[in-house]
């Protein structure tokens, strides 16, 4: 759906021009020369995109921008200056212009222009429709090709009970699409198991994956079933496996190929039906290169690799994900938050996102508590997220 634009400048020429040159780019155009006329178009509540020019007969340009602020669909704005009023132009950014351009324009930097403000447009219908669903699954594929070959290798995975290894950056959501392995494939009604290796300590390892007979060591006063006896026909997520010790891996191997095991001290053998699933934020190549994974091991769980990129390589994603994570919060809290303001949805997209996925659910979870009216602003968010360092060589706008 193409982005509508309304073009407001009181000289014909200039407006006919910039009007006629957008047409031929696909965008449905609309004109106004006067405040007045303007208005009545906005009335109409189908105008995205408003290359406003400042001096018009019926008042000041500006105005209109403050007025945008209650529509139920606030359109990106776009101000057109004369030489010398760009403070003036910054001073409409802060209060919610999407950019400033000066005259005489330039056609070729109008268009890149409009096609960030279309871009952000199109997110924000994405957020709308999001937040108007009744319910989401709870994993957010989102639009780029790898997240959807990856969600379609995990379902084939699910679906055939395969071992699986997840891996990725922190924060990727590692733990959230196994759960979708375990919801969407034919072990749904099963335990799912999920073992935080790294909080296990290395000489409890065995009994708490095999489970241990009483008396097998000191403190063991009664037997104790293991975690992959307890996931029997289920699903043991192993979670950062990096973390489990050489010595045990090889008990491990074993264990998954002949669907048995022994617990610490007993000897009767233990038969088990579970899918393992295993995620690492380490490089298991590099891990075995120095001896310290098993190169059989790994290769027995990747019978399906799923490598979940970071957040800043599928930023088209955000805009989902940040409809889904309102909805989360707006349930657990008991607010009514209805909207992101344009500054704050761009906010979120441009930044770089180095905790992924999980920091930007801990950022929306701020801003949710937070926000007291019916839209997330840029105060809302935390100041990195909010108020970026300038790029190298960029120079700082000027203060109004």
């Amino acid at each position: 759906m193409a982005a509508s634009i309304l073009v407001v400048d009181d000289e014909e020429t200039a407006r006919m021009v910039v009007s006629e040159f957008l047409r031929t780019k696909g965008f449905e155009v609309q004109e106004a020369g006067t405040l007045a006329e303007a208005r009545e178009v906005l009335s109409q509540d189908g105008t995205d995109i408003i290359i406003l020019d400042v001096r018009l007969p019926d008042g000041y340009g500006p105005h209109l921008l403050s007025e945008t602020a209650r529509l139920p669909r606030r359109p990106q704005v776009i101000i057109v200056t004369a030489h010398g009023e760009v403070s003036m132009a910054v001073e409409a950014m802060k209060n919610g212009a999407q950019d400033f351009m000066e005259k005489p324009l330039d056609l070729l930097e109008l268009e890149k222009s409009v096609k960030r403000a279309a871009e952000m447009v199109a997110m924000r219908r994405e957020l709308n429709h999001l937040r108007g669903k009744a319910s989401l699954d709870k994993f957010i594929v989102g639009k780029t090709p790898k997240m959807n070959a990856i969600i379609e290798l995990a379902h084939r995975a699910a679906e055939a009970s395969v071992s699986s290894l997840i891996t990725g950056p922190t924060g990727t959501g590692k733990e959230v699409l196994a759960r979708y392995i375990h919801e969407s494939g034919p072990r749904a009604d099963k335990p799912f198991i999920d073992v935080n290796c790294p909080a296990i300590q290395s000489t409890m390892f065995e009994s708490e994956l095999f489970g241990h007979e009483a008396g097998s060591f000191t403190g063991a006063t009664h037997r104790r079933n293991g975690l992959m006896e307890i996931a029997d026909e289920g699903v043991l997520f192993l979670d950062e496996i990096s973390s489990m010790p050489i010595d045990l891996q090889a008990k491990f191997l074993r264990a998954l190929e002949e669907r048995s095991f022994r617990r610490v001290g007993g000897t009767a053998l233990i038969n088990v039906d579970v899918q393992v699933v295993a995620a690492s934020n380490r490089n298991l190549h590099e891990m075995i290169a120095k001896h310290e994974f098993r190169e059989d091991l790994y290769y027995r769980l990747k019978v399906v690799d799923l490598d979940l990129p970071p957040l800043a390589e599928r930023k088209v994603d955000i805009p989902d994900l940040v409809g889904y994570f309102l909805q989360q919060f707006n349930m657990r809290m008991g607010k009514n938050i209805l909207d992101v303001t344009p500054k704050a949805l761009e906010a979120l997209v441009s930044y770089s996102w180095p905790g992924n996925i999980r920091e930007l659910r801990n950022a929306l979870e701020r801003a949710v508590l937070l926000c007291d009216e019916a839209s997330i602003d840029l105060g809302h968010l935390p100041l990195d997220i909010s108020t970026p360092a300038p790029k190298t060589g960029q120079q700082p706008l000027p203060l109004a």
